[in-house]
């Protein structure tokens, strides 16, 4: 878009006092426009497609259909919405999962409001934009070499459990079991599954499976 250009926004965020603070801080910033609101994913699906926002500043949780499916259905309705993650959660699990549906962007709720303003105009200019503590999260994982001990290991974007966990799922080990084993609660299990899922690219357990198999990973025993 034109540098100077009004730049479009609809506003997702189920907590009203969060999302009225958001909409009335961003109107009064020069350049920027509101153009809908929303309580939740359905909504916010909704308001894009009748809106055609340039961003979209998404919380994560949300009653119903969550930040990350919404941010999926947005990105495959209208291609040229961009998405801002505007959220509490920092999470691995989480961080992956919106990257992988096709947000640009990741900030924490606690950004002072310039970097989110900053923010907004950097996912409209095409750059991907992410917090600090995020942003070394997404390095050491995408751009940093991996290290020595992990060299000879198929998928050496996981981490040493997401490797104990993704072995044991390739022998077949259900959730329960796999957190049994590793004394780990049924959720851990399940938050870190949706990670390697993330990281390998794959749809669920079955595809992960095969990607480990076809790897060399749990294919005996």
């Amino acid at each position: 878009m034109e540098p100077s250009a009004t730049i479009r926004i609809v506003v997702a965020d189920d907590h009203p006092v969060v999302r009225g603070g958001l909409v009335a801080l961003l109107r009064t910033i020069d350049g920027l426009e509101v153009v809908g609101e929303a309580a939740d994913g359905e909504a916010a699906v909704r308001e894009a497609q009748l809106t055609r926002p340039d961003v979209v500043l998404m919380d994560v949780r949300m009653p119903g259909l969550d930040g990350v499916e919404a941010t999926r259905r947005i990105r495959a309705a209208a291609p040229s919405t961009r998405v801002l993650m505007l959220t509490m959660y920092d999470d691995d699990a989480t961080v992956f999962t919106a990257m992988q549906a096709g947000a640009q962007g990741y900030l924490l709720k606690e950004a002072e409001q310039a970097d989110i303003v900053r923010a907004i105009r950097g996912v409209v200019a095409g750059e991907a934009i992410f917090g600090p503590g995020v942003a070394e999260r997404v390095l050491g994982h995408f751009a940093g070499p991996p290290r020595p001990a992990a060299a000879a290991y198929p998928f050496p974007e996981l981490t040493a459990r997401e490797r104990e966990i993704l072995e044991r799922l390739a022998r077949g080990r259900r959730t329960s079991e796999i957190g049994t084993d590793l004394f780990l609660s049924p959720k851990t299990v399940a938050n870190n599954l949706t990670t390697i899922f993330a990281k390998l690219q794959v749809s669920g357990r079955a595809e992960a499976i095969v990607r480990a198999h076809q790897g060399g990973v749990g294919g005996a025993g």
